[in-house]
């Protein structure tokens, strides 16, 4: 295994070097590097794979050469669903959707007519090699391009809300499928849970962030606001716990578009309320 570490750190560094360009047994290859986060650990992990396109969309394959368990990475992925992509030209933030059913079946066969060699892998194992799209994600611009710390607020709560606008679209068109066949009891789909976790964790990392940074910051800068970030802190407290609930809902799946419905409206209002009292503060503050 240390061996293939060292492989794998080497190969890593070459790329890097040469802007995504390798030799050896790569040479050629249309690489990009995967940094997942561990699933036990929470630590970073970065691995080169091959990859193919589906429109603009890079696609990966959980091959591992054929062998009967998944790799780590996909293990990862399925945990945390947000990922970051190197290509030899740019570096993004991606949300990792694994294909299920007929369209895995069909993507495999396009990845199999580019590459055969996956074939072979597949005739190896009695698993089903999974064929993941690396969905960039969607950076809400700011409003008129703004800059500073208040253009990368309005950023950032751009981007939650246009995830969990898409959480709710998703979790909306399961609720119309459990009508449709009158069982009542919605599907929680691969694109739904890692589109859920993924936004999950993001609006979790921003409020700790905002917790342990931003907020006793701005506070020292302005006491007379405290009582505000006393009720900000309670809000998240709120949100925390009904994020927790969601995520226990994608195992249990009845109640999950509910519980959506809940978080959106508490979410939206919090953000609303924290933009107007302290976009004219970080204005002030500018870059």
């Amino acid at each position: 295994m240390s061996s293939f570490n060292g492989f794998n750190e080497n190969v890593i560094a070459e790329f890097r070097a040469n802007a995504g360009k390798v030799g050896g047994p790569f040479e050629g290859a249309e690489l990009l590097l995967l940094t997942t986060t561990g699933a036990r650990s929470g630590t970073p992990h970065t691995v080169p794979l091959g990859y193919l396109r589906d429109g603009g969309t890079p696609l990966v394959v959980a091959s591992a050469a054929g062998a009967d368990r998944h790799p780590a990475w996909y293990h990862n992925l399925l945990a945390r669903p947000l990922v970051r992509v190197e290509t030899g030209t740019e570096e993004y933030e991606a949300v990792a959707l694994p294909a299920a059913g007929a369209r895995r079946d069909e993507l495999f066969a396009q990845v199999v007519r580019a590459e055969p060699g996956y074939g072979e892998y597949q005739e190896r194992t009695a698993r089903v090699i999974p064929v993941v799209a690396l969905q960039r994600t969607h950076e809400a611009p700011a409003p008129e391009e703004e800059g500073g710390i208040a253009g990368k607020l309005l950023s950032v709560h751009g981007w939650l809300r246009v995830q969990l606008a898409h959480v709710r679209e998703l979790a909306a068109d399961g609720a119309r499928e459990a009508g449709a066949r009158g069982d009542g009891v919605a599907s929680i789909g691969l694109q739904l849970r890692q589109h859920c976790l993924a936004f999950c964790h993001a609006l979790e990392f921003h409020h700790r962030s905002e917790d342990a940074g931003l907020f006793p910051y701005l506070e020292q800068q302005h006491p007379h606001m405290r009582e505000f970030f006393r009720r900000l802190d309670a809000e998240h407290r709120v949100i925390a716990r009904l994020q927790e609930e969601l995520v226990r809902a994608l195992g249990a799946r009845e109640g999950f578009s509910e519980r959506v419905e809940r978080l959106s409206r508490e979410l939206e209002g919090h953000l609303d309320r924290e933009e107007a009292q302290l976009l004219p503060v970080l204005r002030a503050l500018g870059a």
